[in-house]
């Protein structure tokens, strides 16, 4: 692994989807979504980096939400030590949810459902107009191919996405940075594991995804970027947007 090679990728595609996507503008207050995982803690590095360049003028704050009634673990102190590493104000929030109040959904569905709603209570409060969350190129691919298999329609996430119900827009710095780069990203960094991880991660249709689109890039090398520009092409981006794809 060329580490300096790794780390100049990963902030050359990270830089390339701020501009593609207009996701940061002069004034903005962001709050990183932090779980503890590598893909939100080299968020939080890069964007607590990028805070510090003259324009746009943005600043940063990171939110963890404790899951009380999920057994796993994470070492706050080196949360905090790692957001401070970078002048990155982190908030602690602890909550939990009912899962016998809703059996429509899954306990996956009602966490994440629950961290989100902490989320945007914690972003409106600390004045934050925007929200980053840690998506990467690879979460795109297969929450599309998740989409089309189970609800029988081709969409998936957007890198930029103005809530309805709330003055707060979603960004997802990470869009075009393939899940490789950012475990080999992680190691450059050494970033240290969480103490104990969440024991459904694995249970998610997510994982057998991944198998998936190992076998359709064995069948074409180049599966990743021409799906990826048919997912661009839904999102019938402006011709200033698109004419910068690479």
């Amino acid at each position: 692994m060329d580490e300096q090679k790794i780390h100049q990728k990963v902030v050359r595609l990270f830089n390339e989807a701020l501009k593609r996507y207009l996701l940061i503008e002069d004034g903005d207050r962001v709050l990183i979504g932090l779980s503890g995982g590598k893909d939100s803690m080299a968020l939080l590095q890069l964007l607590g980096q990028r805070a510090k360049v003259f324009f746009p003028r943005f600043s940063v704050e990171a939110a963890y939400v404790r899951m009380t009634n999920i057994p796993y673990q994470n070492d706050e102190e080196y949360l905090l030590s790692f957001a401070q590493q970078y002048d990155v104000p982190l908030h602690i929030i602890e909550t939990s949810f009912d899962e016998s109040t809703d059996n429509r959904h899954t306990h996956c569905f009602l966490c994440s459902w629950q961290r989100r709603k902490m989320l945007f209570n914690t972003a409106q409060a600390l004045g934050c107009n925007k929200i980053a969350f840690g998506h990467h190129k690879d979460d795109f691919i297969q929450t599309a191919l998740m989409n089309l298999t189970f609800q029988g329609h081709f969409s998936t996430m957007r890198p930029t996405m103005q809530m309805d119900k709330f003055p707060i827009t979603l960004i997802r710095p990470l869009c075009l940075i393939r899940e490789n780069d950012m475990q080999a990203f992680a190691q450059i960094h050494g970033y240290r594991q969480q103490i104990r991880n969440c024991p459904y991660e694995d249970a998610s249709h997510r994982y057998s995804m991944k198998e998936i689109i190992a076998q359709l890039e064995q069948m074409n090398p180049e599966f990743e970027y021409s799906f990826y520009r048919a997912i661009e092409d839904n999102w019938d981006l402006p011709a200033t947007n698109k004419n910068s794809r690479t």
